[in-house]
């Protein structure tokens, strides 16, 4: 799913990750946060990045269940989004390639992500869909009945 900018989003996406099963992960170097090697990749989990100026909102981080820090070498506070991202991403999956945590997605969950996809990025596609379910129950079965 997507969210925008539209109020009361943030709300929407946190609940439903929640109820997907997800840990919520701040990204940030203002609370105690353990350190990114630390981070259990274990079960699933939503990173969540701020902007660069402002970082996360004081929602997001309310909303935490863990916060995850970048470790840092020097006088900068903070990466800038993208290489923080870039980071993260790539320790974490790192780790969960090596461990034995079951990482990949399901078949179906694949089949589900291509056709939202797919219904996404193809014009009408609501129709097209609509028209090839109505015409294959429209075909008989090979036992002489419908679908």
């Amino acid at each position: 799913m997507r969210y925008s900018g539209e109020e009361g989003n943030a709300q929407t996406c946190f609940a439903a990750l929640r109820a997907r099963g997800y840990r919520l992960v701040a990204a940030t170097p203002h609370r105690d946060e353990c350190p990114l090697d630390e981070l259990a990749v274990e079960g699933r989990l939503a990173l969540m990045f701020g902007t660069e100026e402002q970082g996360l909102s004081d929602y997001a981080l309310e909303q935490a269940d863990e916060y995850v820090k970048v470790p840092m070498y020097g006088f900068t506070e903070s990466f800038n989004i993208s290489v923080c991202a870039a980071l993260i991403l790539r320790e974490i999956t790192h780790r969960m390639r090596t461990a034995a945590v079951e990482w990949q997605l399901s078949e179906e969950e694949k089949r589900d992500l291509c056709l939202n996809w797919y219904r996404k990025i193809v014009r009408g596609s609501a129709l097209i869909e609509e028209r090839f379910l109505a015409a294959r129950d429209a075909v008989p079965d090979s036992a002489g009945g419908g679908r």
